[in-house]
């Protein structure tokens, strides 16, 4: 029997659809089939480019408009561009500054390129294993590279520097921006509409869907934004303290079938 009040689900993907290894679990897939077969619209968004979803179509048969950068690009499941909101061209330099100011190396995505200082930076190999493609190598930082950017990320393993950068991004560029950490070592920066709150009122317009109608699921601080715009949240097991308070319901880890839990427990119950 569906929980009557869930027409929509949109799911996170790192840390939550997927376990730590980025794989898809059989339970996983099971579980996204049986939304289909019970008339529940399945979408996802991440702070990934959507290049870097794009072996996700397949397997979950995704239908809908697919959120990259954490809705700073929609695409469909052929990787045409729906709508996209890129930065202002004037903030690019100063957010890169700001993140360089607390140590952390500076990516930058535009189009369907993504461009780093070095290629053997830290998380680059593992992002590029994540994503299916390579990095471009910025000869010269992001100053000649200011037009169309979908985000620009800030990443270290120094997380306390992750977290006061976020912070400081938040002070000085405010509502101009959205800064949030998609990762403990990454902090991303996105035009101001794209969050994952903005993508889930997004499709409650285009499937013309109340907002309380719509379950989401995440695990990280990006994900607390489209938690207020559904009527079920959920947060992973492997969530923060703060995450998991802001969420409705708590499923298991991504380790530990935490998706495949949440359908059947919360959605289809």
């Amino acid at each position: 029997m569906t929980n009557a009040t869930v027409k929509l689900m949109l799911a996170d993907v790192d840390g939550t659809l997927v376990t730590q290894d980025k794989v898809l679990t059989d339970r996983a897939i099971a579980a996204v089939h049986k939304l289909h077969d019970a008339g529940v619209i399945f979408a996802i968004t991440s702070g990934r480019p959507p290049r870097g979803m794009a072996m996700l179509i397949e397997p979950l048969d995704i239908q809908t408009p697919i959120a990259g950068f954490n809705g700073g690009v929609m695409v469909d499941r052929n990787m045409n561009v729906i709508e996209q909101r890129v930065l202002p061209e004037d903030l690019v330099v100063p957010v890169s500054d700001l993140m360089k100011s607390f140590s952390l190396d500076v990516w930058l995505y535009s189009g369907a390129d993504w461009y780093v200082p070095k290629a053997d930076g830290p998380h680059v190999a593992r992002e590029a294993w994540t994503v299916k493609f390579e990095p471009k190598i910025m000869q010269d930082g992001v100053t000649s590279l200011t037009e169309s950017v979908a985000k620009l990320v800030g990443v270290s393993d120094d997380y306390e520097a992750v977290a006061k950068a976020t912070d400081a991004a938040h002070d000085k560029f405010g509502d101009h921006v959205t800064a949030a950490a998609s990762q403990p070592y990454y902090l991303d920066v996105t035009h101001p509409l794209a969050n994952k709150g903005a993508v889930a009122k997004y499709l409650a317009q285009r499937y013309k869907l109340d907002e309380n109608d719509i379950a989401t699921i995440g695990d990280m601080p990006n994900d607390v934004l489209m938690f207020a715009r559904s009527g079920l949240s959920i947060a992973m097991g492997n969530a923060s303290p703060e995450v998991k308070r802001s969420a409705r319901r708590v499923t298991t880890s991504n380790e530990d079938e935490g998706f495949a839990n949440a359908v059947d427990r919360f959605v289809l119950r």
